[in-house]
């Protein structure tokens, strides 16, 4: 009786969760990403046994540990791509909240190993650097408030992200880490100039940006002697970038084999930031050119997909994601072929190192969730939406 009154209505089916999934991810980029941390547990079973050995540990030891933390960190990656944008940005936001904290319970907390910069929380078993978990939250922040300030009668954004990123950069800056600081800064350059910022504005960031600069050269003897170190003309062949160079210059075409190199055998840092050295030695230009074609491709492809995308933070968000993903790839190998000073930078996916993989796999989960296929609106909406 009541279907003759009020009639049937039909019920929308909707597309299950997995297969829309599936269907709107770029696979490609995944595919990349998996790729590269193949690659890095085989360039980690040529590098780390020198420093297992030293450390009285099982040859494999730190290889075991990358797969631990690689499978942590494609279940984080993958969980993320599930997310819609606005859940990405809510958890961003708490995110970068927590970085913040962390950041500033350093110097009082944290631990330098040796290296000459406060940068990790020891927990006997472990060690965490805030400052990777903090960059993906940080840009996602950032795109935030930039965007708001499309929206009419919306708050002036782009200075609030301005004044974060001073004040993140400056912590960073004296601890010191002046390379994740720079990163920091360019993601926000990058991300200020698609958002229309003007160019001057831009050069006059660039302008302060070199001033800080040479106040901390003159200021900051570890600056000093990396800066020192780069300008020099002639390499010292028992310091890590005379020991990279040298096994960049022996690999070759094809490497020395595998197994075969020795840089491994010299430097401290082989299985992290100068991984790529053990890559050219052994393996040659290359393994060394498909590596940096991943990269490539993954960067290409997520500029290529928001280029597409109509929503402001989404693109904001992607590509400030993208770029700090690309240009932290860039810079491990240009340090490594001194094109550029020693940052202490990791590969991403492909360097040794909980913090730094897990990190990566929060980013480019984050950037997955972004560049996944979805209904766009007419163009007119966004050009009739009034801009600050």
């Amino acid at each position: 009786m009541t279907n003759m009154v009020y009639g049937t209505l039909p019920q929308e089916i909707g597309e299950p969760i997995l297969p829309k999934w599936w269907r709107t991810l770029d696979k490609w980029t995944l595919a990349c990403v998996f790729m590269l941390f193949g690659i890095g547990l085989l360039l980690g079973l040529a590098a780390s046994p020198p420093l297992a050995q030293k450390n009285n540990l099982s040859a494999f030891y730190y290889v075991q540990r990358q797969a631990i933390f690689g499978g942590i960190a494609f279940v984080v990656l993958i969980a993320i791509t599930m997310m819609d944008p606005q859940k990405v940005r809510r958890i961003a936001v708490l995110g970068c909240v927590a970085g913040l904290i962390s950041l500033l319970l350093l110097p009082a907390f944290g631990e330098d190993f040796g290296k000459g910069a406060v940068r990790w929380f020891s927990f006997g078993f472990v060690s965490v650097q805030p400052s990777e978990f903090l960059k993906p939250a940080y840009v996602v922040t950032a795109a935030w408030f930039m965007a708001a300030s499309y929206d009419l009668g919306g708050p002036p954004g782009r200075s609030y992200s301005f004044l974060l990123t001073i004040f993140i950069a400056g912590i960073l800056v004296f601890q010191p880490d002046f390379g994740q600081a720079c990163l920091i800064l360019f993601c926000w350059g990058v991300m200020y100039f698609v958002a229309g910022a003007p160019l001057m504005l831009l050069v006059g960031v660039a302008l302060l940006v070199v001033c800080v600069g040479w106040i901390s050269y003159q200021e900051s003897d570890h600056f000093a002697r990396r800066i020192d170190g780069f300008l020099n003309a002639e390499i010292d062949p028992t310091t890590q970038i005379g020991y990279a160079t040298n096994a960049i210059r022996e690999g070759g075409i094809f490497g020395a084999g595998v197994g075969e190199g020795s840089v491994k055998w010299s430097l401290p840092d082989a299985h992290t930031d100068f991984i790529i050295a053990v890559a050219a030695e052994e393996y040659g230009l290359v393994l060394v050119a498909i590596i940096i074609l991943l990269y490539a491709t993954i960067t290409v492809r997520s500029l290529w997909r928001l280029i597409k995308e109509r929503n402001p933070f989404i693109r904001l968000a992607g590509t400030g994601l993208v770029c700090a993903f690309g240009v932290q790839a860039f810079i491990n190998m240009g340090v490594a072929v001194r094109i550029l000073p020693a940052k202490g930078m990791t590969l991403p996916f492909v360097s040794y190192g909980g913090s730094s993989l897990i990190a990566s796999g929060i980013a480019l989960g984050a950037l997955l969730a972004f560049t996944r296929t979805r209904p766009q609106g007419e163009i007119s909406d966004f050009l009739g939406r009034g801009h600050r």
